[in-house]
Formats: C-alpha cells, sequence, structure tokens
C-alpha cells in the first residue's frame, strides 16, 4: 500500500500554510519507508490530482472554516469529501480537495482512502511562522499520523 501525506496551504499566510508546515514538521522528526510519501503540495490544487490518484491511501492536512476554536482538529473521510457534505470551505484561492476528488472519481481513479486533517487557523496575517496555538498542534498531530501509518503495517522511525 502506498500512502501520500499531502500538505496543503499558501506559507505566507500565517496558518493558510499549515499543511506545508506539517510535511516539514514530518521530515525533520521522522523517517519513513519508501511507501510513503511526504508532498509539499502548497497551492497546486489539481495540478497534483495526478499524486492522488497513484496513492492507495491519502491523508490531506489543510486548514478548515468551520464552527470551533482556532486549533480544534476535524477529520473527514472520502465519503463525506465526495458527497459535499462538508461544512468547510478550503482556501478561498485554490480548487478545493472536494474538486480534486470528484475529478479523479469520475475518472474511475480515485484512491482507496482518503482522510481529510483540518484544523480551525488562528490567523491568516501576512506571515510564514504558524501562530502559537497551531504550532504546539503540530507534534500531537503528527504522533496521530504516524501512529496510524505505523498500524497499517508501515515502519516509520524517529529522525536522529
Amino acid at each position: 500500500m502506498t500512502t501520500l501525506v499531502f500538505g496543503a496551504g499558501n506559507l505566507l499566510c500565517s496558518d493558510e500554510g499549515f499543511g506545508v508546515h506539517f510535511i516539514k514538521y514530518l521530515e525533520k522528526h521522522y523517517v519513513f519507508q519508501d511507501d510513503v510519501e511526504l508532498y509539499d503540495g502548497g497551492t497546486l490544487g489539481i495540478m497534483v490530482t495526478h499524486l492522488l490518484e497513484e496513492a492507495d491511501r491519502v491523508f490531506i492536512i489543510d486548514v478548515v472554516d468551520t464552527t470551533g476554536q482556532p486549533g480544534d482538529v476535524f477529520r473527514y473521510e472520502k465519503e463525506e469529501l465526495l458527497l459535499g457534505r462538508l461544512p468547510i470551505k478550503m482556501s478561498p484561492h485554490q480548487i478545493g480537495v472536494q474538486e480534486v476528488l470528484t475529478l479523479s472519481d469520475l475518472r474511475g481513479r480515485t484512491p482507496d482512502q482518503v482522510s481529510l486533517i483540518g484544523i480551525i487557523p488562528q490567523s491568516y496575517d501576512p506571515g510564514v511562522d504558524l501562530s502559537e496555538t497551531l504550532a504546539e498542534k503540530l507534534p500531537e498531530i503528527a504522533e496521530l499520523l504516524v501512529a496510524e501509518i505505523r498500524a497499517s503495517g508501515s515502519v516509520v522511525q524517529l529522525a536522529v
């Protein structure tokens, strides 16, 4: 099984870049086998549809606009994404994950497992650093994701 961890977001707008910061955090703290690809997707949107279609399992990490407090984490699965039933709005500057998955589904190439792990941002102010609230969530979310990848049989080690 191949796993893609896709971090989305704009690094120039503080918390909007959470997904990209998350990928960098994983690269710094963990070593993954070749069956796991970490990808800084930035704001590429539909341009990376092929990456999602080539994986068996996809984890998308991004900010979400939904009811809750900054730093609240939500998880949505493939069926919820494809049905368009999420009470969220992805980043306004890009084609959302729902559109990308719908396109893949129409082509018959949707990955078997797709999960969106979304976090409510505290700030979209210009800047390359995460707010303290979201920066503190990086280790917690990383540990949960790594545990799930390990449970699927993939070896993940701590970086030295």
